[in-house]
């Protein structure tokens, strides 16, 4: 898949309840998902600046995170490696969460039963 300079637009879901917390990307049909995310952390500082009509402006702090697709690290780091990667972000090894998974999945299952 042929992939172009497309800007991912971060989304949330809206209903009735309110938002989802869990943000969305619409991915055109002709475009893969982002192997990776730049975005920009913004926090006021306390302290101000002179505007353009000499009234008081906040003053930003910027900083550039980075945010990696764990499917992309997934299919190209040995086991090891990704089980790292996922304790460094405080994520249990893949085969731990996957355990965890397949039984919440069969308590489920018994429950519908």
């Amino acid at each position: 898949m042929k992939t172009t300079n497309w800007i991912p637009e971060i989304m949330y879901e809206e209903s009735d309840e309110g938002s989802s917390h869990i943000p969305f990307i619409m991915v055109p049909e002709e475009e893969a998902m982002p192997r990776l995310l730049f975005m920009f952390e913004s926090r006021q500082t306390k302290t101000f600046e002179p505007g353009l009509d000499g009234e008081e402006v906040p003053v930003f702090e910027w900083d550039l995170h980075q945010y990696a697709n764990m499917i992309v690290l997934k299919n190209k780091l040995d086991e090891d490696t990704y089980d790292k990667v996922r304790h460094a972000l405080g994520l249990e090894s893949l085969r731990e969460a996957a355990s965890k998974g397949q039984k919440i999945s069969q308590k489920v299952r018994n429950n519908l039963d």
